[in-house]
């Protein structure tokens, strides 16, 4: 986390070019980026098999980042080790650090990928404003919703 310049919290979102949560929720997760730019990072990562998914491969990422103005990094996990020491299995899949790198929140951003004007529970940003205000994180954890990661 220290090469993000020592901000509270850190986000890492398991991430891929393909799927439609995903793709509902890239705008979130940029506005969430944009809001708390000062003291957060947001990193997504793509860990899918890019051979089955071609869509996802990092050439097809780039162009993704490009076309949809990504104000975060998006990473490649080619060999797919990352999303398999976070135990990670969604793509939008969270997990929010505090400036200890320690976990505070894992699994969705809100409840509702298809209809952003209807959610009611925003569960990362909720945990974002609570770790920023010094509180307890009221819902560390929730279920993960998404297209399953692509293993090779």
């Amino acid at each position: 986390m220290t090469s993000f310049g020592g901000k509270k919290a850190f986000i890492v979102v398991f991430s891929c070019n393909h799927c439609p949560y995903v793709q509902a929720y890239e705008d979130r997760i940029k506005q969430i980026q944009k809001d708390y730019s000062t003291n957060l990072q947001v990193v997504a990562i793509s860990s899918n098999d890019d051979v089955q998914y071609p869509d996802d491969s990092f050439v097809e990422m780039k162009k993704r980042a490009i076309s949809k103005e990504f104000n975060f990094p998006y990473l490649r996990d080619a060999d797919q080790s990352i999303a398999e020491a976070f135990g990670a299995t969604h793509t939008p899949e969270v997990f929010l650090f505090d400036a200890g790198q320690k976990l505070v929140f894992h699994g969705k951003i809100d409840d509702n990928w298809q209809d952003e004007k209807s959610v009611r529970s925003k569960y990362l940003r909720n945990a974002i404003d609570e770790l920023f205000a010094g509180k307890p994180i009221s819902v560390p954890e929730t279920f993960t919703i998404g297209c399953t990661i692509k293993w090779k």
